[in-house]
Parts: structure tokens; C-alpha cells; sequence
């Protein structure tokens, strides 16, 4: 006898699934789940301690690093040689708390003077070094 035919023909065998009893355990599990799952929540009320925040106004200043596409660097607006590099990061690493140092690079500039100065910069001993990007220009 073939699932899902009346005839004795071994032919006309239609393999179709019945999908019915799958989607009624399906609904029945669903209520199951709905009916049990805010009976296993549990809370437990707890006093907690009370206390007052003061909030803590650090503002640390930071540094603004700009190279541009010829490889001079600027310590905010004022045009640096390397040696001054070196030294100005080396004052501003003995700060507590160290500034944090925002690297600004033309798209142009070559790699090799922006790696330079991150050495400078991890050698001098600064450990917040961000790089500052442009995302509007295209």
C-alpha cells in the first residue's frame, strides 16, 4: 500500500509529507513554552547599598600631530623639526595623565614619515595615540 494513495499501483507512489501533526506539536509546544517560562523566572529582592557619585572632571588635554603631504610635521600649529619631535613628546609623556596624542595625516603623505613618527612616538614613551581620519573627503 502506497502513503498518500487509495490505488494498488506501485506507480502512482506520491511522497508528499504531511505537514498537519508537525505544525499542531509545534503550536502545542509553543503554549508549553508560553505557560511555563514566567513560573521559572525568579527574583529575589535585594537592598542595596546607596551612594552618592561625584562625578570626576579630568579633562585631558590633547595633543594635535598633523603631517602633511611633504612629511612636515606640526605639534598643534606649530612646525616641528624631528629633534623637537622627540622632545616635546618626551615632556608631554612625564604628564600624569599622559595627553593623548591625535595623529592628522594628508592622504598623500608618504608611509614612511608616519611610521617615523609613530616610532618617535611609542620610543617617546606616549601611550594614547589615535589617528584622526577624515570621513567626508573622497
Amino acid at each position: 500500500m502506497a502513503m498518500g494513495s487509495l490505488s494498488d499501483n506501485e506507480d502512482d507512489f506520491n511522497p508528499e509529507i504531511n505537514t498537519t501533526p508537525l505544525v499542531d506539536v509545534m503550536l502545542v509546544l509553543l503554549i508549553v513554552f508560553m505557560i511555563t517560562i514566567p513560573v521559572i523566572q525568579h527574583s529575589i529582592k535585594v537592598d542595596l547599598p546607596r551612594a552618592t557619585n561625584v562625578p570626576n572632571n579630568t579633562h585631558e588635554e590633547a595633543i594635535n600631530l598633523s603631517i602633511d603631504a611633504q612629511g612636515k610635521v606640526y605639534w598643534n600649529t606649530t612646525l616641528i623639526d624631528d629633534e623637537e619631535l622627540k622632545n616635546r613628546i618626551a615632556e608631554a609623556a612625564k604628564h600624569q595623565p599622559q595627553p593623548a596624542l591625535h595623529l592628522r595625516a594628508e592622504r598623500t603623505t608618504q608611509y614612511e614619515k608616519v611610521a617615523q613618527v609613530m616610532a618617535a612616538v611609542q620610543a617617546g614613551g606616549l601611550s594614547k595615540m589615535g589617528f584622526v581620519t577624515d570621513p567626508n573627503v573622497k
